[in-house]
C-alpha cells in the first residue's frame, strides 16, 4: 500500500471532487444524478486511489467558480506529479479516469452541454501538460 501524506490524499481528494462540481456547475441540472454519477465513475480509478479519495470529506472552499476551477487545475497538475513519484501505475491512468468522471457528470441528465464539454476540456488539457 502507498502511503500518501495529508497534504497529499487533500490534493487528491480536490482534484477529483473538484471537477465533479466544476462540471455541475458549467450546466445547472439534475445535482444528485450528477452526484451519483461523479461517485458512481470513481470506479475508473484504482481501489487504492478509491480508498485515498474516500478516507476523509473533499475540502473544496466555498469560493466562485472561476477561483475553483483555478485551484481545481492546480490540484490536477499536482495529483499527476504525486501520482507519477508514488504510483506510476496510477499516473498511467489518473487523466483518462477524471475525463471519464467529467464525463459522467456532464451526461447525468442525457446529454452533455457545450459548457460541460469546455470544462472536460480545461480538465484534460491540465492533464496532458
Amino acid at each position: 500500500m502507498i502511503f500518501y501524506t495529508d497534504a497529499e490524499s487533500r490534493t487528491l481528494r480536490k482534484a477529483v471532487f473538484g471537477v465533479m462540481v466544476l462540471v455541475s456547475h458549467a450546466d445547472p441540472g439534475p445535482v444528485l444524478e450528477e452526484r451519483y454519477a461523479g461517485l458512481r465513475a470513481l470506479t475508473h480509478l484504482s481501489p487504492e486511489l478509491r480508498g485515498v479519495l474516500h478516507a476523509s470529506r473533499p475540502d473544496l472552499p466555498p469560493v466562485p467558480d472561476a477561483e475553483l476551477e483555478e485551484q481545481v487545475v492546480q490540484a490536477l497538475v499536482a495529483s499527476l506529479k504525486i501520482l507519477t513519484a508514488k504510483a506510476p501505475a496510477d499516473a498511467a491512468t489518473f487523466p483518462a479516469a477524471v475525463e471519464a468522471i467529467c464525463h459522467e457528470v456532464a451526461a447525468a441528465d442525457g446529454q452533455v452541454a457545450e459548457v460541460e464539454a469546455a470544462v472536460t476540456a480545461k480538465v484534460r488539457a491540465a492533464l496532458n501538460g
